[in-house]
């Protein structure tokens, strides 16, 4: 059993989770465990829920329209310029509703019905949403799963671009496989985007979960990305404060913000008084929360590595660089056309299924390790006993 990280806390019990207003722990019946959607079963930092608590004191009206006039704007300006996104412009930060509104948001706003859009699969499911639901065409390139972890197949993404692609979308750190670019990657991506003339929506959603360092945003490798990138970030995944929707949409090139900006007037909304009480709170002092959560999640994935590695060998799995999210290979498995399935109605462990993620994925799953030691060792157990009885 490997141990909690922190003093104060941060770990909750099973009857804490399992309450009623959760999507996670209420989606599947009680008798299993919960490991799919990207929430993470452990405490609210202290500092956001003192900052929520007092914010209820006031009154709960709308909150300023324009995030340039609360305290938050120069909070992200200043965070944003540690990763690179320095000197933004008046006009260069806007708030959204969330990530995701971000992504339908900016494919409507930098491509027309028909243009093709460049992205790397497998890949979060609403950046395929945001796709194919607008009259957007698909330009999907598999990345390569190799011994050292899955990485971007250069000549695939080179035959895939034609003069209809507009656009190429990026999850960096990327969502599922828990890759963090390097550095050298993002240039040599950056020389592809400025020899095609593709504008860029890079979703930088979980640049504070990673295990590796500094966050490098894309749009800082090459002067002139900066001019045609929109970047896309929020406080919910590294806050755990999903129920509290408010994103971020930046860019130095505040014509491309107007453009996306004025084909979904009326349609985004705005974030809520409390959502931007919370993102402020977080800046200001979750730092040592966050710092307990890393600990937690490196050590989490340690061990799950650790597991599959002694006790199911075959199954293929690339520890993640960042984020809290696993996927996980079954395809030598007798089952693997419906693992995710088998595994919620044998092992009773809920996981993402493999499809969502793009088309060629059926057998992989992905397991949500931000949880308690203890439930990740039993979800690990149950899955462990159901695949070998199977066999």
């Amino acid at each position: 059993m490997l141990p909690s990280m922190t003093t104060f806390d941060l770990l909750l019990p099973e009857d804490t989770l399992r309450h009623p207003d959760s999507a996670k722990w209420k989606f599947y019946p009680d008798d299993v465990l919960p490991l799919w959607v990207a929430d993470m079963d452990f405490a609210v930092a202290p500092a956001i829920l003192a900052a929520l608590q007092e914010r209820l004191t006031r009154g709960l009206g709308y909150a300023p329209f324009e995030v340039e006039a609360t305290p938050l704007a120069p909070l992200l300006r200043e965070k944003l310029a540690t990763q690179g996104l320095a000197d933004l412009p008046t006009g260069g930060l806007r708030t959204l509703p969330g990530v995701v509104p971000g992504l339908y948001a900016a494919v409507a706003g930098l491509s027309s019905p028909g243009d093709e859009i460049l992205t790397m699969t497998p890949i979060y499911p609403p950046f395929l949403g945001s796709i194919r639901d607008q009259g957007r065409t698909l330009r999907a390139v598999p990345l390569l799963q190799q011994e050292d972890g899955w990485q971007i197949d250069w000549d695939a993404l080179e035959a895939a671009v034609s003069p209809a692609t507009r656009v190429l979308m990026l999850c960096h750190p990327h969502n599922p496989t828990g890759r963090v670019w390097t550095t050298e990657e993002l240039k040599r991506l950056g020389e592809f985007v400025l020899r095609h003339r593709l504008w860029v929506i890079s979703d930088e959603l979980h640049a504070d979960l990673s295990f590796g360092g500094p966050h490098v945003a894309f749009a800082s490798v090459h002067p002139e990305l900066l001019q045609r990138t929109v970047t896309l970030t929020g406080p919910c995944k590294t806050y755990n404060t999903a129920g509290l929707g408010i994103g971020a949409m930046i860019s130095h090139n505040v014509a491309l913000l107007d453009r996306i900006t004025a084909l979904t007037r009326g349609v985004q909304g705005h974030p809520s008084a409390l959502s931007i009480t919370m993102w402020i709170a977080a800046l200001e002092g979750g730092a040592e929360w966050l710092a307990a959560v890393l600990a937690q999640l490196r050590s989490n994935r340690d061990h799950l590595s650790a597991r599959l590695r002694q006790e199911l060998p075959w199954v293929r799995f690339s520890p993640p660089e960042a984020t809290y999210l696993a996927l996980l290979d079954f395809r030598q498995h007798p089952r693997s056309a419906d693992i995710q399935q088998f595994l919620l109605t044998e092992a009773k462990v809920g996981l993402n299924d493999g499809p969502p993620f793009g088309e060629g994925y059926q057998g992989f799953v992905r397991l949500n390790f931000a949880t308690s030691p203890e439930l990740l060792d039993e979800a690990i157990n149950r899955i462990v006993r159901a695949v070998t009885q199977s066999e």
